[in-house]
């Protein structure tokens, strides 16, 4: 064995030796004193950036304007997270006027029974349905009492709006109130189908986050006005994919007074049942299919025919509307909407190989028609 080693070995023997002794005779090999573990410095931060003061200037102002809803049916008397179905649902509304309206979304309060509403003070306030506008998925309510109202929501324009810009939501998800998320406009000119085989146009598309809770909510640019109110979601799992839609403020400040003063908001029409477009799509035909006009309308006082039901021919096909082409039914709500009921419009219709004429055809108000 070298010496190097030796002496090695002959160090460790005499540690091992000691840590021995020491065990048996419970004698401490070595007292450390330590000190109670103290909390941290808190590190300063810098001022908060110019982004970070507009989102926190934007929730500071209109969260308090917003409000929490709650249905419940006589069917099932708990209040539930908002739903397709069953006994209740939970959303989100907003105050529009200084006379108490509030904003939300038709599908939040379809089910009937009693409606509440919950302010950011925690403050609870029954209120009464005005009206509502399924076409729209619409609905103003109007709050029966409240210590103090929070001011309207500020109203912007849908009509100017950019692909790229901000979007901010503010909404209950999952019923925790309060809540807000941002985004940007992700796509503007969207259709989505509501009530009656009708579609609401010009839709806002979002990827700020909209789950189960945020129907009926506002949707803001980065000015804090009110562009759109959320409606929808396309989701596979029920919750936010980042595809979320609006109603555009433009429509809203539209159909919101006329629901103010009347409870309901006219439904233009002439009076046809119109082919789908699958139908039209097969047939090569680009217009709306009149399958047939209903007895007494404006669309049969205009002489307008639909399918011969003896022989399957087509009949009148409409391809514009005050020299707007027509391509689909949807175009043609659209128009009839914004020139309204009581008023006239001339369409363009073409009948079987001949050339097309223009007819004079009265718009009605088809729901009471």
């Amino acid at each position: 064995m070298n010496r190097r080693y030796a002496i090695g070995a002959a160090a460790f023997a005499a540690v091992l030796l000691a840590v021995t002794a020491a065990k048996i005779l419970h004698v401490p090999l070595l007292h450390v004193p330590w000190a109670a573990p103290a909390a941290r410095a808190v590190e300063q931060r810098g001022p908060l950036s110019d982004g970070e003061k507009a989102t926190i200037d934007i929730f500071e102002r209109v969260s308090p304007s917003v409000v929490q809803v709650a249905a419940r049916s006589a069917a099932n008397p708990l209040m539930g997270e908002e739903s397709q179905g069953g006994g209740g649902a939970s959303g989100t509304g907003f105050v529009w006027d200084h006379e108490g309206h509030l904003v939300t979304n038709n599908h939040v309060v379809a089910n009937g029974g009693e409606i509440a509403v919950r302010f950011a003070s925690g403050e609870v306030a029954e209120v009464d349905l005005v009206g509502t506008a399924p076409n729209y998925d619409l609905a103003v309510l109007r709050i029966r009492s409240v210590h103090e109202l929070p001011p309207p929501v500020a109203l912007g324009s849908s009509g100017d709006l950019k692909v790229g810009q901000s979007a901010f939501a503010i909404g209950n998800p999952f019923g925790l109130d309060q809540s807000m998320t941002s985004g940007i406009i992700s796509a503007l000119k969207r259709r989505l189908p509501t009530h009656g085989g009708r579609e609401i146009a010009n839709v806002i598309q979002t990827d700020a986050a909209i789950n189960p809770g945020n129907s009926g909510g506002p949707l803001l640019d980065s000015a804090g006005r009110l562009i759109g109110v959320t409606t929808a979601i396309i989701s596979p799992s029920g919750s936010n994919a980042g595809i979320g839609f609006a109603v555009p403020v433009d429509v809203v400040n539209r159909i919101v007074p006329e629901l103010i003063r009347n409870g309901r908001v006219p439904t233009p029409g002439i009076g046809i049942v119109a082919a789908s477009e699958d139908v039209a799509t097969r047939l090569g035909v680009e217009g709306v299919i009149v399958v047939r006009t209903a007895p007494g309308s404006p669309a049969e006082r205009a002489g307008i025919r639909g399918v011969n039901l003896s022989t399957g021919a087509v009949g009148d096909i409409i391809t514009a509307i005050e020299g707007k082409p027509v391509r689909r039914l949807s175009d043609l709500t659209d128009a009839l909407e914004q020139v309204g009921a009581g008023k006239t419009v001339r369409l363009t219709v073409k009948r079987g190989g001949s050339d097309s004429r223009d007819v004079n055809v009265g718009i009605a108000d088809i729901e009471r028609s």
